[in-house]
């Protein structure tokens, strides 16, 4: 088997504010066939492959599963709708009705469905990452024209904005003769340079509350911190772990089992490439009131805070962040797209592993006391 990914870079926060959410149609508007296919998944079915996408708020990404043998069929499907996909009236009507049911069923119709549109939106005044991936409101793309969706691909879908991964049974010399074959006379359009408003930074705490029919309550404390590639990003993404995940972190042990308040109680961060946030979520027990449930969170905050985490905390995060990586790693799917991320970054996934393994327990302290303070707190409730 072999697994062939294509990593564009382009996603929600290159869209126009007006036009919210077309990233995402046009991640749909690509498996509508293209200059010579009609029928994308059908072609890469009879080859005995499947397909798959995904669109974020910094990259588009598109992967294909299939027998090596039949690896010139993915190539060739993947430079066909780089080159130009079809994105004719009909096309547009068929995938605009898709995106808008599922904006129905991820958002409308689901409890806490807008939790990222009530939260970026308290976040971020400036920065496209105040709207979330599938856009602002089904309107956006209710009315997006053909013309609209045909710019936003002249505009961001080029080579030299792609990143090509394989993983799989296929010879590297073999590979490079056939990406050259189907990908070398595709030619570079005049794509937009990316120069995007920075986010000012946050002085005062702010906060929002909801009031919809829900199963249980909702708290969120989110606060800005840095960007993907940094020291303070990997500080802050082992911290993370050394709060929530798994039995032996410190919410599970003691907010968790250790009280009757919680459901659910987690802290993540939203792994962007421009400054993003940390965030602690915690769904409350029946008849908990949300201040009882801040107070316990507050009480764990302020013990980090004083004390700090320890070595041997920090050295589980290490082994838990490595172990998952590189177990992810087993399957060619994550390894083809893991190949293309690291030819973005720079960055090898050893050399990765490496700069995680080098933060020490004073920058997970001096991050955490940067990060969580009050000034920077932004409280979404759901009640």
């Amino acid at each position: 088997m072999v697994a062939v990914n294509v990593l564009y870079d382009v996603g929600a926060r290159d869209e126009n504010p007006e036009h919210t959410g077309l990233a995402h149609l046009f991640e749909h508007l690509m498996f509508g066939g293209s200059v010579n296919v009609d029928d994308f998944d059908g072609e890469l079915q009879r080859a005995g492959g499947q397909s798959n996408a995904w669109t974020g708020n910094d990259f588009t990404n598109f992967y294909d599963i299939l027998p090596a043998h039949n690896i010139e069929t993915a190539l060739r499907l993947e430079s066909d709708r780089m080159l130009m996909p079809k994105l004719g009236d009909e096309a547009l009507e068929v995938q605009r009705s898709v995106v808008l049911e599922e904006f129905k069923q991820t958002c409308t119709n689901r409890p806490y469905g807008r939790f990222s549109h009530h939260l970026r939106k308290l976040m971020y005044t400036r920065h496209p990452y105040r709207w979330p991936v599938i856009g602002l409101t089904p309107e956006h793309i209710r009315d997006v024209s053909r013309q609209q969706v045909q710019q936003f691909f002249e505009r961001h879908y080029s080579p030299d904005r792609a990143i090509l991964g394989v993983s799989g049974n296929i010879a590297p010399d073999r590979l490079f003769s056939l990406t050259e074959k189907w990908f070398g006379d595709i030619p570079v359009r005049d794509t937009d340079r990316r120069d995007l408003p920075a986010e000012p930074l946050q002085t005062a705490p702010r906060s929002a509350e909801v009031n919809e029919s829900l199963p249980a309550p909702l708290l969120c404390m989110a606060y800005p911190m840095d960007r993907y590639g940094t020291d303070g990003y990997i500080a802050a993404d082992l911290l993370t772990d050394i709060l929530s995940a798994g039995t032996s972190s410190r919410f599970y042990r003691r907010l968790f089992l250790g009280t009757e308040l919680f459901a659910e109680v987690d802290a993540s961060i939203s792994g962007s490439e421009d400054a993003g946030y940390l965030m602690i979520t915690a769904v409350l027990n029946p008849g908990v009131t949300v201040d009882r449930a801040e107070n316990a969170i507050a009480g764990e905050i302020d013990r980090l805070l004083a004390a700090g985490v320890t070595p041997h905390e920090l050295e589980r995060a290490k082994n838990k962040s490595e172990s998952t990586r590189t177990f992810s790693l087993l399957k060619s799917p994550a390894r083809a797209q893991e190949i293309a991320m690291a030819e973005y970054h720079g960055e090898t996934t050893e050399q990765l592993n490496q700069r995680y393994r080098a933060i020490s327990v004073e920058q997970v302290n001096d991050t955490a006391r940067r990060i969580i303070s009050p000034e920077k707190c932004n409280k979404l409730i759901y009640t």
